[in-house]
């Protein structure tokens, strides 16, 4: 599995995020592949939009469940948040507790991730991370 680079400082992210997101997972199981949950974009006028990750785990073992947020940004229509998302190119800084975690797709939509719990690290499946929406 391909770590998922933390950094502080570069961003991908514009000023003012366009929503957020709450993602949680009580089904975390070790090895590739892995169906990592559901979460909640809410955008700034309130709407509410459910969807499922997959392809996002955490390094950590031992843990059953986990929770996240975030903040989406250069989100101009919701549809444009679906889709396959990949950490920042080779090359940026790994920096080690920064506890946030990035990552872009191909529409410019960046989110920017946090664990509720301390310490956790995400990675990334060896295709990225892919949103899908709910109906």
């Amino acid at each position: 599995m391909l770590p998922l680079l933390l950094f502080g400082g570069a961003s991908w992210a514009q000023d003012t995020p366009s929503g957020t997101v709450q993602i949680s997972s009580t089904k975390i199981a070790v090895g590739v592949g892995v169906q990592w949950g559901n979460g909640t974009l809410t955008l700034n006028d309130g709407s509410a939009h459910e969807f499922k990750i997959n392809g996002l785990s955490i390094a950590d073992l031992g843990i059953s469940s986990i929770e996240a947020t975030g903040e989406v940004f250069n989100l101009k229509d919701v549809k444009e948040f679906a889709g396959s998302y990949s950490a920042p190119q080779a090359g940026a800084a790994v920096v080690k507790g920064a506890g946030i975690t990035q990552m872009k797709n191909g529409y410019g939509v960046v989110i920017s991730l946090k664990s509720a719990k301390e310490g956790v690290q995400f990675t990334f499946g060896p295709g990225g991370v892919d949103i899908t929406l709910a109906n």
